[in-house]
């Protein structure tokens, strides 16, 4: 795997190398001493997927709120997505900045994403579907999100004509930083 960190501190971007041969091809998409040697965090307690059925499939935007923040590794398993991460710590010199970038079944690239971001993507083909590992168990009392077009954050999609989004998602309020403690 090939570390490249992102512009937001601790987030990163994780290519495949692919050993290739007549046969196909086979590579590395986790290993937690690679993990550890970069200061990431290895953990993985749960593994989820995510199938869209529709182009312009928009999630998001999640987190988990302390205790039980998590940080995920997500990748495209098929198809192709645009993938955002938002910094939400308010200590952090890139606080509400985010960062995207495409993600296919072809082209190697994983996510790290750490703890205290939110995370959100729209698909850009039918029929794609996200792998994610989280190093924490999903916590329905500290389950958080905001509006994908929260002009707090900024994000500059890409151009959907008509965005499939859940009334959850379009529910949420205004963005709004956790209190302390």
């Amino acid at each position: 795997m090939i570390f490249e960190e992102l512009p937001l501190p601790g987030a990163f971007r994780i290519k495949l190398e692919k050993k290739a041969d007549a046969r196909g091809h086979l590579a590395r998409t986790f290993c937690a001493r690679e993990f550890s040697e970069r200061g990431l965090n290895p953990s993985c307690l749960q593994c989820n997927t995510s199938f869209n059925r529709a182009r312009g499939t928009l999630r998001g935007l999640h987190w988990q709120a302390a205790p039980h923040a998590e940080t995920k590794l997500v990748r495209a398993t098929r198809g192709s997505l645009w993938d955002v991460m938002i910094d939400l710590r308010p200590q952090s010199p890139t606080f509400l900045k985010w960062h995207g970038e495409t993600l296919d079944e072809d082209n190697g690239v994983m996510l790290y994403i750490p703890e205290g971001f939110a995370h959100g993507f729209v698909t850009l083909r039918d029929n794609t579907e996200l792998a994610y590992q989280m190093t924490t168990f999903y916590d329905p009392a500290s389950a958080r999100g905001a509006r994908f077009d929260d002009p707090a954050f900024g994000i500059e999609w890409p151009a959907i004509s008509h965005p499939v989004v859940s009334d959850r998602d379009l529910a949420f309020p205004a963005f709004s930083p956790d209190p302390p403690g």
